[in-house]
């Protein structure tokens, strides 16, 4: 008889469960039998494993098979077992020494030749094997890079099954062509074929396999979409600078052509640069949903994610069979959710955004199981006044009847926007303002404006949980950092005739924040307040403060 274990990362959303894989080789009938709640993918790795060990040139045991996947009563699934079954087998035939493989955590798919194919959710899994104490992972040699971001870990790239058996058999490692594209170009070909990251003496993985992953860093930000593009829109162009500035919600409302498109879009290149934990989040959401980009393993920009109108509403929150995946808000976690054409959303795919705008996170439960993904995201709303889209427009000749208006308008339903901090009327562009004038303000000057005005809610908020106003509750601005003497009476005002709610009035004061922090002030004043008003409700109470405009 022969036994042996390894390690693999079961996925359960974007977090990750560490996984024994034990191999029971016993003399009797020939058969190969997984147990330990697989799916089918995983079910269909019996195949995959006996193709690719026998075309790696190695003896397939004609014994009693068992392989368990522990803990049992964690649901498994996907490709990413094949290579630590496959190791175990190995080794519990006494192919390789059990003890080689018994500390190392193994993800991978295997071909039927025997090559490692990359899977998704690398990231993740990494992390949850560093957290579990592992410190030697082999993942596939396109991951690499990605499996590198974890500090502290030694990560083994490899192209094949017979060379991971090379390896820890201390054997001349076999060369294997590259046959795909490769994220950070084509490896050393000194290394045969073999990338590690964090290796080296002492390391438990082979000497001299090191190298350095390949991050973008806040220099290597791509040139995106310039607010300089854009012609007049001075009221949205300011609700934008200071959407970025206090991680605002915002709802851009006017005609067809006015640049309401144009202004989301450049949203994401006036935001701070991510952190390197927000980093990590953002990547390991993108993993798991297998869109990183090839060659950048990191994520270093906040994701700007616009879902077409006819998405569904596991499109957006998450859903799909067996463990739901992540949806749209998680992959725009910490960037922007832009919906354009707002109100051609199904109103149940629009009212399920309501939990995560309040929560910065989605809880999906399916029958497979209850999930919790992030989704802290800014929301960007864009619609036209009417189906036609002519209604605000003079002269325009909109044929919308009132009720046809009023039913489009109120597919926005209050609850929804009463989370939406900001509200501005978007108007068309004029012929002076198109041809007539120079370009306004560039993106990298109203991005200036915004670190500063960050950097001074971090400083306010350092030792707390929060580090931009749009993310502090209500009752802590209130108690912990008053405003000026009087400055909320407008906005009581409002609340006592029912013009705004108690969750309106919250966000009044955290616009008003921003307002202050772009203008330099220690605390709001009555003419943050008020110009915070009108940017929620339209009504003006008086004039915008110098500082904002």
């Amino acid at each position: 008889m022969g036994f042996a274990r390894t390690c693999s990362v079961a996925l359960i959303g974007v977090e990750g469960v560490v996984v024994e894989v034990q191999a029971d080789l016993e003399p009797g009938l020939a058969a190969f039998t997984l147990v330990g709640l697989p799916d089918k993918s995983l079910v269909e790795s019996r195949d995959r494993v006996r193709a690719a060990i026998v075309n790696s040139g190695e003896a397939w045991p004609q014994k009693k098979l068992t392989v368990g996947l522990s803990p049992a009563s964690v649901p498994k699934g996907g490709s990413g077992f094949d290579l630590a079954v496959a190791c175990a087998l190995l080794a519990a035939n006494e192919r390789i020494a059990p003890a080689s493989i018994a500390d190392l955590m193994m993800i991978g798919e295997l071909g039927l030749d025997g090559r490692v194919r990359p899977v998704r959710g690398v990231l993740p899994a990494v992390l949850a094997a560093a957290e579990a104490g592992y410190r030697q992972v082999v993942v596939p040699e396109r991951t690499t890079a990605e499996a590198s971001l974890v500090p502290d870990v030694s990560v083994l790239g490899v192209r094949s099954l017979r060379q991971l058996v090379a390896v820890l058999n201390d054997e001349p490692v076999p060369e294997e062509e590259d046959d795909g594209p490769y994220g950070q170009g084509r490896p050393d070909p000194m290394l045969a074929g073999l990338t590690a990251h964090g290796g080296g003496v002492g390391s438990g993985l082979p000497a001299g396999l090191s190298g350095t992953g390949s991050c973008r860093g806040d220099g290597d930000r791509p040139a995106g979409p310039d607010l300089a593009d854009v012609a007049g829109q001075s009221a949205a162009r300011l609700a934008l600078e200071i959407a970025a500035a206090g991680s605002h919600h915002l709802y851009l409302k006017g005609p067809p052509g006015a640049g309401k498109t144009m202004l989301a879009e450049r949203l994401p290149g006036i935001l701070p640069p991510l952190t390197r934990q927000e980093s990590l989040e953002v990547t390991a959401v993108h993993s798991v949903a297998g869109i990183l980009p090839v060659g950048r393993p990191l994520v270093d920009t906040p994701p700007f994610c616009a879902p077409h109108h006819s998405a569904t509403m596991p499109s957006l929150v998450g859903g799909g069979s067996g463990l739901p995946r992540p949806g749209a808000v998680s992959l725009a976690h910490r960037g922007v959710l832009f919906l354009d054409e707002a109100p051609e959303f199904t109103v149940k795919a629009l009212e399920a955004l309501r939990q995560p705008l309040e929560s910065g996170h989605v809880v999906v439960a399916r029958s497979a199981g209850v999930i919790r993904l992030p989704a802290h995201f800014m929301l960007v709303l864009a619609a036209n006044p009417c189906p036609c889209g002519r209604y605000s427009l003079l002269g325009a000749g909109c044929e919308c009847s009132p009720t046809a208006v009023r039913r489009y308008q109120a597919r926005l339903s209050g609850p929804l926007l009463d989370r939406v901090d900001l509200r501005v009327e978007v108007e068309a562009v004029s012929r002076s303002e198109l041809i007539g004038r120079g370009p306004g303000e560039s993106t990298a000057v109203v991005a200036a404006r915004v670190r500063e005005a960050r950097a001074r809610a971090a400083a306010r908020y350092a030792g707390t949980p929060w580090s931009a106003n749009g993310d502090v509750p209500g009752h802590e601005l209130r108690t912990r950092w008053p405003v000026a003497p009087g400055a909320m009476h407008p906005a009581e005002r409002d609340m006592e005739r029912g013009l705004l709610t108690a969750r309106g009035l919250d966000r009044v004061l955290r616009v008003a924040w921003t307002l202050a922090d772009l203008a330099g002030h220690d605390r709001p004043d009555v003419e943050d307040v008020r110009a915070a008003l009108h940017l929620r409700t339209g009504v003006s109470r008086g004039p915008t403060p110098a500082g904002t405009r």
